[in-house]
């Protein structure tokens, strides 16, 4: 009995191994900062993320040990040993790590036990400052959406009746003495400055997608300084620096100026007497944001900042700002942040406030406009 042929497979068919990089490439690919301990405490890596983080390099840390970078009494030990101890994972939200020279950092902690490596732990660090501004974006949204249900519910229900009000009044002052009249003008005027409110609010209302076309944001900023210096910024001194070669901008050139008049017109009334304003633009190479309910990450490297050198707004409402009603100004309506921070949202964009030095910033990052 004749026995079967052996299958024969061409070389050529074979799969190539995958040329994978070497592990180290991979530890100091990651963005964040990590360190891996042994069972004793000592630093056995620390990747690039990491020895920026702690300014300290990995033969230091090795050499000198991690715990030499913070006090004695430091929460971040304490969370460490209990990891150790306990032998499970253990994540440490918004702690405040205070380093041996004095620096602070927000940071979320994360450590992980190696599974079949007895005693060794994964420490990883996420800075605050870029999760706190994702939040607050977020927040920023929600903020918008619930003031667009507010002014469509003002807009309706107030509004209509208020020309009614307007005009009785005004029928009225023809047939009452002087002292009537004062009374109906008052009227008149108050009517005016809620329907004026509302006028205001109305903005929020529109929720259809915005035509977005490339811009020159510097033209949009000089557009926006012109009518300062014309009006409500007479008194004030501006400075400009920019990027001569920034991109172009995906945006609605009507709804960037009205943000930035806006952001402008309170820097302007935030302002000391004779205060200055300054404008910068800058390309921020890096900075991601992940849009909420697609899972896809953004690039948003345009940097537009309005600085100015008043005192800031107050501690318990800084995280407060661009919520609608909010403001720092004794009868301010607080819609103006709030309107900003929806143009910006419509935008993909993101803002931030921002106070050190004595100087306050709100800072805008937005994507650039496609080739």
């Amino acid at each position: 009995m004749s026995r079967a042929p052996h299958a024969v497979v061409s070389t050529s068919l074979r799969p190539r191994a995958a040329l994978l990089p070497h592990p180290t490439d991979i530890w100091n690919a990651l963005p964040a900062p990590m360190l891996l301990l042994a069972p004793d405490g000592r630093v056995a890596l620390a990747n690039v993320a990491c020895e920026t983080f702690l300014n300290s390099s990995q033969s230091q840390l090795i050499e000198r040990g991690w715990e030499s970078l913070f006090p004695e009494d430091s929460p971040l030990r304490a969370v460490v040993d209990e990891a150790r101890l306990a032998r499970h994972d253990i994540a440490a939200y918004d702690m405040l790590i205070e380093f041996t020279g004095g620096r602070r950092v927000r940071a979320d902690v994360l450590l992980g036990i190696l599974p079949d490596a007895e005693g060794w732990l994964a420490l990883s660090f996420q800075p605050r400052a870029v999760t706190s501004l994702v939040d607050r974006q977020i927040g920023h949204q929600g903020a918008a959406r619930s003031a667009v249900g507010v002014a469509a519910m003002l807009a309706h229900e107030i509004k209509n009746p208020l020309s009614g009000i307007r005009g009785a009044a005004q029928l009225l002052s023809s047939s009452v003495d002087e002292d009537g009249q004062e009374l109906t003008t008052l009227i008149v005027s108050e009517v005016d400055r809620v329907a004026d409110l509302i006028d205001r609010m109305e903005g929020f209302t529109d929720t259809r997608p915005r035509t977005l076309a490339p811009e020159n944001i510097h033209a949009v900023l000089s557009h926006v300084r012109k009518l300062a210096e014309a009006g409500f910024g007479a008194g004030i001194a501006f400075r400009e620096r920019y990027d001569p070669s920034l991109p172009l901008v995906m945006g609605d050139h009507d709804a960037l100026i009205q943000a930035f008049l806006n952001l402008v017109k309170n820097a302007v009334e935030a302002s000391p007497p004779q205060g200055k304003i300054t404008l910068t633009t800058a390309f921020r190479q890096g900075f991601r944001v992940r849009q909420p309910g697609s899972g896809r990450s953004v690039s948003l490297p345009l940097e537009v900042c309005v600085i100015d050198e008043g005192e800031g707004a107050p501690v318990h409402i800084a995280d407060h700002l661009f919520e609608p009603f909010v403001s720092a100004r004794r009868g301010g309506t607080g819609l103006g942040l709030a309107q900003v921070a929806k143009v910006v949202g419509d935008h993909g964009g993101v803002i931030e406030y921002d106070r050190r030095d004595g100087k306050t910033t709100f800072r805008i990052l937005l994507p650039v406009a496609s080739a």
